[in-house]
């Protein structure tokens, strides 16, 4: 076997090993007000957190499942009442571990294999660590501690940083009542990330926080919140992922962010579900006067993937900038995009999404700009290219362009086609072989999003590529 044979294996095997559930606490199967308040208990919560999760169960009771967009995903599988929604996993030290040697040896053994404890000694300021419903490893440089930076996970925020987090949870960016989902979420929400970057800070390594499910028929639901104060700058990273299973899983996070007036924030996700997982994420922020807000997403697995990172451009001269790339495969629906709000003039955005489908696969992107009125001086451009490798693949361009004010410029740009046989024949002939001219072709496709990842994320991204193209994950 080729040196390459073994690093693609190795890389395989990093995302679909699984192990034997051993949890401290599981909650029953369905979402009731019950099971809202036995959660809210065992984790201690106060008062007002248990009232919005009352509230968000009774905003996700009132709505329908969304099922009238065109060309949405099927989501008929989707049954809350067979997913198991809070799943504590059996590690003594809640909160998560200090020590990356105090956790179980499963656990350990699993983050491991992910390489995060590597990835935390050579790339990243601070790193957490979810399995199934909590954090269970948290650390973060002392460099930053020292200048006031938070990084926690979110049930500790909730205790330790009370005022802040009650302030800004699900109140101003993801309301319970923005979608079904979002409603889910804020009743059964469990672990996620707390970042907190005081003014003038910039956290000049990433921070990153790695999601696993490891359960078969679980659902995860973790909450990350990200404030970066004024003339602040923070990069999060967010990685994904869980083995396959025949039962279906349920991934349907929260992010909410707040850009300070000056601040910079980049949002990464490099999302790699096994194809049993449904997706179906809430992400948004809010940038100030002044504020840039940066998301950066790579959607490589799921059965179906709903996912449209949205930025409420609030103050004069703010900007967004979205770099996406989805890759569907056989069986898989990845409806993704990006939607941006500019509310206040001179505010500027740049949508840049990127889509592969193969073996029957479907994407499309699913986007909204909207300009309002008395945003003058303001700009976006969106651009959508997708590839397809045969005649059973599809891909669709859905934007939508809300246009209320005249002094702005907007343009929109698509393009749609399939791996061309002289670019292949050409690649042929400089000594490559069919597959690799094909993964060449791809790699450069993509490299706008892998140029703004650090270089091991990168590189991974490209490997789970490589695998997507060759059917061997998930």
């Amino acid at each position: 076997m080729s040196s390459e044979d073994l690093e693609q294996t190795d890389t395989e095997a990093r995302f679909e090993f699984k192990k034997e559930e051993n949890s401290a606490f599981q909650s029953e199967k369905g979402l009731t007000e019950e099971t809202i308040r036995v959660i809210s208990e065992d984790k201690d919560e106060p008062e007002w957190m248990l009232q919005r999760r009352l509230r968000a169960l009774r905003a996700f009771q009132e709505m329908p499942m969304p099922t009238d967009w065109p060309g949405q995903p099927d989501l008929s599988e989707v049954d809350v009442d067979e997913i198991v929604p809070y799943i504590r996993p059996d590690i003594e030290a809640r909160g998560g571990a200090e020590n990356w040697e105090d956790l179980p040896d499963e656990i350990q053994d699993t983050f491991d294999k992910l390489g995060i404890p590597e990835a935390e000694k050579n790339a990243l300021s601070g790193v957490g660590a979810q399995y199934e419903s909590e954090i269970v490893y948290q650390n973060m440089q002392e460099q930053w501690e020292e200048k006031g930076v938070i990084f926690c996970d979110m049930d500790e925020a909730v205790q330790e940083h009370e005022e802040i987090v009650r302030e800004h949870f699900m109140t101003k960016a993801v309301p319970p009542t923005d979608n079904k989902f979002a409603a889910l979420h804020g009743a059964i929400w469990s672990g996620g990330s707390f970042v907190y970057i005081p003014e003038g800070v910039t956290v000049n390594m990433p921070v990153q926080a790695y999601f696993r499910m490891n359960s078969e028929g679980m659902g995860q639901f973790e909450h990350t919140l990200i404030i970066a104060e004024e003339g602040a700058e923070v990069h999060y990273i967010e990685g994904c992922s869980a083995p396959k299973y025949s039962e279906f899983n349920l991934h349907s996070g929260g992010v909410e962010v707040f850009v300070g007036e000056d601040a910079h924030v980049q949002y990464s996700t490099v999302q790699n579900w096994s194809k049993n997982t449904y997706n179906l994420n809430t992400k948004r922020a809010i940038a100030e006067e002044g504020g840039r807000m940066e998301w950066v997403s790579g959607s490589m697995g799921s059965k179906a993937t709903m996912l449209y990172p949205s930025t409420i451009l609030k103050g004069r001269g703010s900007s967004d900038n979205h770099i996406t790339i989805a890759f569907a495969g056989d069986g898989q629906d990845i409806d993704t995009g990006a939607k941006v709000y500019h509310n206040a003039p001179e505010t500027k955005s740049t949508i840049e999404s990127k889509s592969v489908a193969k073996d029957g696969g479907r994407t499309n992107y699913r986007g909204l700009v909207h300009m309002a009125d008395g945003a003058h001086d303001s700009s976006t451009a969106v651009e959508c290219d997708a590839l397809m490798f045969d005649n059973d693949s599809t891909s669709d361009t859905m934007p939508y362009m809300e246009i209320n004010e005249s002094s702005v410029d907007v343009a929109h740009e698509a393009t749609v086609g399939k791996i061309g046989d002289e670019d292949v024949f050409y690649l042929q002939s400089r000594g490559l072989d069919d597959d690799d001219a094909k993964q060449m072709i791809v790699s450069g496709f993509i490299e706008p999003i892998t140029e703004e990842l650090p270089i091991e994320y990168a590189v991974e991204l490209n490997r789970l590529v490589e695998l997507e193209m060759e059917g061997s994950l998930g």
